[in-house]
């Protein structure tokens, strides 16, 4: 029983949680390269990449739509805190990164929330953060989605329906289309 008491502690791993979809995944094999549903352990001082450029990339797309180098996450520690942080750093030079509706531009960079949502070109990428004690590594998790994150449909918000039941929206008004004089612009 000795050896048990003498034992170190076990620390608690940081772990950042991804589901991914992209609607031509399976017709493509783009995440062919990603083991899903497992935990991989990296250490913090570690930048991650994720692109196509296998040499460069721990996490590739196989998809000539992505940059070689599409974005990058880094692990930090906050001031007074004593857990993990992350912050994502968009470096492609063609596609900008959109974090919660935010817009990155080339190597703009940002703190992860504990929970967002990345996107860029037809991907879809919903981060999770799942604190831990351990500041020498955290742990990457990959989900694949079957079906989008996020529905993005600009249709506008229809009205509530008065009491005495008539119904009043967007999609009850059709007009009809008017001409109109090229001068009138």
């Amino acid at each position: 029983m000795s050896s048990f008491e003498d034992a170190d502690t076990e620390e608690t791993v940081t772990c950042l949680q991804m589901t991914v979809y992209h609607p031509s995944h399976l017709q493509r094999g783009i995440f062919q390269s990603i083991k899903f549903y497992k935990r991989e352990k990296l250490p913090s001082i570690e930048v991650v990449n994720f692109g196509r450029n296998s040499s460069i990339c721990r996490y590739t797309f196989l998809d000539k739509q992505v940059s070689r180098v599409q974005f990058s996450l880094q692990s930090f520690k906050q001031f007074n805190s004593s857990v993990l942080s992350f912050e994502i750093k968009n470096m492609s030079k063609k596609t900008s990164l959109i974090v919660d509706n935010q817009e990155l531009g080339y190597l703009n960079k940002i703190d992860l929330p504990y929970k967002c949502m990345v996107k860029f070109g037809e991907y879809q990428l919903l981060l999770e953060k799942e604190d831990g004690e351990s500041v020498e590594s955290f742990e990457t998790q990959f989900i694949l989605s079957p079906r989008p994150l996020l529905q993005e449909n600009n249709w506008p918000a229809q009205k509530p329906t008065p009491e005495d039941g008539s119904c009043s929206s967007y999609f009850t008004h059709v007009t009809s289309p008017t001409e109109m004089d090229e001068n009138e612009l």
